[in-house]
């Protein structure tokens, strides 16, 4: 897949968020990376052979102040992992999908554990 390939998928991916989660990201800009650095895969202590899709990097919004006023957080997507998990074109669109509501969630404050069991609960038709 051309790199101007998966940018369209992940802006389809955006634009097919719901409009509650679309209000939600204001200051926040989702880049596309090739892979994560290893300070990456260290910043969230991940065993060795993890595929990392995506990665929050700010301060979740209910960690900020009053006076909060800063660079724009980012949700980083990964796209060579994304890519060598995907068969086709279709797969890499939800998996894209389904990793911005993930980093959604961390920017929303939401642990890891939260998260997935958001995940599992959307997953098995329960929201």
């Amino acid at each position: 897949m051309k790199p101007f390939d998966f940018e369209a998928l992940v802006n389809q991916a955006l634009t097919e968020l719901p409009p509650e989660f679309k209000r939600q990201l204001d200051n926040v800009a989702v880049v596309i990376e090739e892979w994560p650095t290893e300070e990456d895969l260290q910043s969230i202590k991940a065993k060795p052979g993890t595929l990392l899709f995506g990665l929050y990097r700010g301060i979740p919004k209910i960690a900020r102040g009053a006076n909060y006023s800063s660079l724009p957080d980012k949700i980083a997507i990964f796209s060579g992992p994304i890519l060598s998990s995907s068969p086709n074109a279709i797969s890499a669109k939800q998996k894209i999908k389904e990793v911005i509501l993930h980093e959604i969630g961390h920017h929303f404050g939401l642990r890891e554990d939260e998260i997935r069991k958001a995940e599992r609960r959307r997953k098995s038709g329960g929201g």
